[in-house]
């Protein structure tokens, strides 16, 4: 009987890949089977190493890591030629014609896997008979194309995470899966090719979610749209209130124009905040661009839902960059539509050509360029020139700096409302390129950059005055006066007798604006008038921002 090894490179340590689980779950009785993952960062001798010690390696591979894992395949074949590889996974079923093509990769399992992984383990080396297995015979490729469908109930009673270490669990993403399939049909998604809703059965998603709260922390629902159901949402949402611990996070992708007024209701009574993250893909507010990639969104009904569950729920929205008649006036136009609802974070992604979907299929209709290799992201299409793409590219890592790492929210928001934000990100992220390394700066040289680019191009004292209160707050412990704005020694000599401050135990930064602060943290409008802000330090949690009177008024 062959040693055979399950194993994945995931993207990050945090990262746990769930199929691998499932497949070693399903057949640990039926072959001498392991499993095991590495990461992308893995050097490739350490996982050759691991690798040589089996006769068959089988890999679930991602968009993510293909390339890497194609690398590590080719290096285990130099070492030893008699090893066999199987790869699995979205990112070899489709377009596959190429990867078989490459003599270190002896066999692919296309599409779902478990029932063509139960059929090879068991018949191997007999493999005429498994389905969806796609195979070299002789100077031919082989593959055995069949119409197979898993019955996820047959999942029922398992606990894919029950052979890892439960202390390990609290350090790592977990990942569960109620439902496959998607109802929805957008071109760009892998999920579109599934429309064929189905689900675990519920004593077992509970048994499953029970474990992962006692042992885990972040558990990510991969359902891609968790709320279809809304009977199955509010009696999962029930379970979790009910059963969850301290310190556990849910995350779950929602589409938000659907979700029911009973939900709304049920999380804004009962859900505590800080403990749901949604994730809404909003892609576009274009209509003409949803239509043409077969998507349906109601903005105003979206932005709604969000508005409405704020408070409760940590959203983080998505946009696309790059989809069909969309011109960068378009984008412009999404963008701050949805900056303007202020989500904890937003990711900007860029149009991916991936293997098996009809915008991949469709591309010369559009006049898209993208990257042949992975992962297949636009390079220009009829609608937007590379130098529009590398501009939003620029716009897309200011984002990531600023807002997502939530560094200067309260500068970028007022300049939302007074200039527009989509301009200024795409300013700033060009202003860094050329003054520091995206890839390698300091905290400081972050801040630097957005106050000199401030300063230069709109000269707006409450900007500057709001950068600092930014940059004061970011830290626990009392950052340099970055800005030359604070007080001199006399005066802050005075403020700490007139407050009778703890100096001895407390640090603190003392600097003036011209604004009422409480107003703006309570309204978010500037009301100009002059304060004194005095921010303390204990090292240990978030300053405290208190505002006073000048002195001379008090």
């Amino acid at each position: 009987m062959p040693k055979i090894l399950l194993t994945t490179l995931n993207a990050k340590y945090i990262h746990l890949n769930l199929a691998i689980r499932i497949l070693y779950d399903l057949n640990k009785d039926n072959a001498d089977l392991d499993w095991f993952e590495f990461t992308i960062k893995t050097k490739p001798e350490e996982i050759v190493e691991h690798c040589s010690a089996y006769d068959i390696i089988c890999f679930s591979c991602y968009i993510w890591n293909i390339t890497e894992t194609l690398t590590v395949c080719k290096m285990i074949k130099e070492l030893r030629p008699d090893i066999k590889i199987l790869l699995g996974g979205p990112e070899v079923s489709y377009e596959w014609e190429d990867v078989i093509a490459k003599p270190y990769v002896d066999y692919l399992l296309i599409g779902e896997g478990e029932i063509p992984f139960e059929a090879f383990v068991k018949q191997y080396p007999n493999l005429s008979d498994v389905p969806n297995l796609v195979y070299k015979q002789e100077d031919f490729v082989q593959f055995n194309k069949r119409n197979v469908s898993f019955d996820i109930t047959d999942l029922g009673g398992r606990n894919p995470y029950q052979y890892d270490p439960k202390e390990e669990l609290a350090t790592k993403v977990s990942y569960i899966e109620t439902s496959r399939g998607c109802p929805y049909k957008c071109e760009f998604c892998l999920a579109s090719l599934d429309n064929k809703v189905r689900y675990l059965p519920m004593e077992t998603i509970k048994e499953n979610l029970l474990y992962l709260m006692n042992h885990g922390k972040t558990i990510k629902f991969l359902d891609r749209t968790f709320n279809v159901k809304k009977a199955f949402t509010l009696e999962l949402f029930q379970f979790i209130l009910d059963n969850h611990r301290p310190g556990n996070i849910f995350q779950f992708e929602i589409t938000a124009d659907i979700v029911h007024p009973d939900i709304i209701a049920f999380v804004n009574e009962k859900v505590p905040p800080g403990l749901f993250r949604f994730e809404i893909g909003i892609q576009t507010v274009n209509q003409e661009s949803n239509l043409e990639v077969s998507r349906k969104q109601n903005f105003e009904k979206t932005s709604r839902v969000i508005r409405q569950l704020e408070e409760r729920i940590e959203m983080h929205l998505d946009l696309i960059v790059g989809l069909p008649l969309e011109y960068i006036s378009d984008l412009k136009y999404s963008f701050e539509e949805t900056f303007k609802l202020y989500p904890p974070e937003l990711q900007l992604g860029f149009l991916k050509f991936l293997k098996g979907t009809p915008v991949r299929e469709k591309y010369e209709n559009y006049g898209y360029v993208f990257d042949p290799e992975p992962p297949y992201q636009i390079i220009k299409s009829d609608f937007m020139s590379e130098e529009d793409i590398y501009k939003v590219t620029l716009l897309e890592k200011a984002l990531e700096i600023y807002w997502n790492k939530k560094r200067t929210p309260n500068a970028l928001r007022y300049i939302t409302e007074s200039y527009g934000i989509f301009d200024f990100l795409m300013g700033l992220g060009a202003y860094f390129e050329t003054r520091f390394n995206f890839h390698k700066h300091s905290l400081n040289q972050t801040y630097q950059a957005i106050f000199d680019y401030c300063k230069e191009t709109y000269n707006d004292p409450i900007i500057s005055e709001l950068l600092a209160t930014d940059y004061y707050a970011y830290s626990k412990m009392k950052p340099q006066d970055l800005f030359e704005i604070e007080v001199d020694k006399q005066e802050r000599f005075e403020w700490v007798n007139y407050l009778k401050l703890n100096h001895h135990k407390y640090r603190f930064a003392i600097f003036p604006i011209h604004f009422d602060w409480n107003h703006w943290q309570s309204a978010k409008e500037i009301v100009k008038s002059d304060h004194l802000l005095i921010i303390t330090y204990d090292g240990k949690e978030a300053p405290i921002i208190e505002q006073f009177a000048p002195l001379c008024e008090a």
